[in-house]
Formats: C-alpha cells, structure tokens, sequence
C-alpha cells in the first residue's frame, strides 16, 4: 500500500462541530460538504466512473445531511461515516461497478479516472487488465474493505466504522480478498503497490 497522505484539516478541525451547529444552522453543514467532497467523489469515480460519481457523492451528503442528528458527536472526523453512506451507494451500483472492471478488463486499463502521477502508479498500470478482472469477480465482503483501504486511505479502525464491523473483521476480510487477489494475479500482489481502477 502506498503510504497515507495527511489527513485533511478535519483532523485538526474536528467535523463534529459543523455537524453539530448545523443542527441549528443547516449552512453550517457546507463545511462539511467543502472539506471531504473532492476526496468521496474521487473514491465514487474510481469505483464507479465518472458519470456516476456527481450524482452518488451529492447522494452521500443528502443522506449525510438528513441522517446528521444521528451522528456521534464524540467521533472528530467524520471521513468513517461519509465513506460508510458512499460505500452502501456503490452497493446498490455493484453490477455498473463489476461491468466497469469489466471494461477495463477488455482496454487494458487504457482508461483512468486520475492520471498515472508515480513509479507505483506505473507498477499498478502494469497489472491494470488482469486487476480489474481480479477485482470484478472478488465478492463484495472482500473488495468493499480492500478498496476503502486503497483509495479511501482509510485505516483499518476507520473501515470497520464505516461498515460497521469489528476491526478484527476488517482485517479478516483484507487478508482474504488479497489472498484472492495475489492467487488470481498468479503470485502479483497490487496491495504492495497502489492498487489503480
């Protein structure tokens, strides 16, 4: 895995305030949108395309937004919660999802939602074709904790709370669907590099 970029000013920040002044001011929850947009829409293009992602990040700020009461004020960052709303709307996409691996399958990964931009980029280019296969027919319980992980930078903790499992089973399911994944690549393992959809 690459190494994880600084968290975004969120950490220092905390958005359990703006979620919760937005209880009485619903402006406030702007902060919220303006901080952590950019990052779940990128995550949406990758797992989905670009087409789909507008519509399915705007979708997980409006359920954010209605579901904000029910957030836990305790928890500062609240990337978890928002990957968590992104992540079960991809779910509900998952056959656009496997057809897009699909795809990128046939093209030989000649399509990309971001630029290739680093050496490991290029490693992960290389095993595109043959990935994206290995990643359409990996089950959801394995692919949606591996993929969080890779292009979220979510940390194990943060994936459990966004699936809402244990740890211990987050790290399960990531041994597993990178077992599966080393054994469809014939020994390759992309986890050690940046795995590129």
């Amino acid at each position: 895995m690459r190494a994880r970029p600084d968290r975004p000013a969120a950490a220092a920040q905390g958005d359990a305030e703006p979620i919760r002044r937005s209880l009485a001011e619903p402006d406030a929850f702007t902060a919220l949108h303006d901080r952590h947009a950019p990052a779940i829409h990128r995550y949406v293009a990758r797992r989905l395309g670009p087409d789909a992602a507008d519509d399915l990040m705007a979708e997980t700020f409006l359920i954010a937004f209605r579901k904000r009461r029910r957030y836990d004020l305790a928890r500062a960052d609240a990337r978890p919660w928002l990957y968590g709303i992104a992540t079960r709307l991809v779910a509900r996409h998952r056959k656009a999802e496997t057809a897009r691996y699909l795809l990128l399958e046939r093209l030989g990964g000649e399509t990309a939602a971001e630029p290739v931009d680093s050496e490991a980029r290029v490693s992960a280019q290389a095993l595109r074709g043959p990935l994206a296969r290995a990643l359409a027919d990996l089950p959801e319980i394995y692919r949606e904790p591996l993929l969080l992980v890779a292009w979220a930078d979510l940390t194990y903790e943060e994936v459990a709370a966004a699936l809402d499992v244990p740890v211990g089973t987050v790290r399960s399911r990531l041994s597993r669907g990178r077992a599966r994944l080393r054994t469809a690549l014939g020994g390759a393992d992309p986890t050690e590099e940046d795995i590129d959809g």
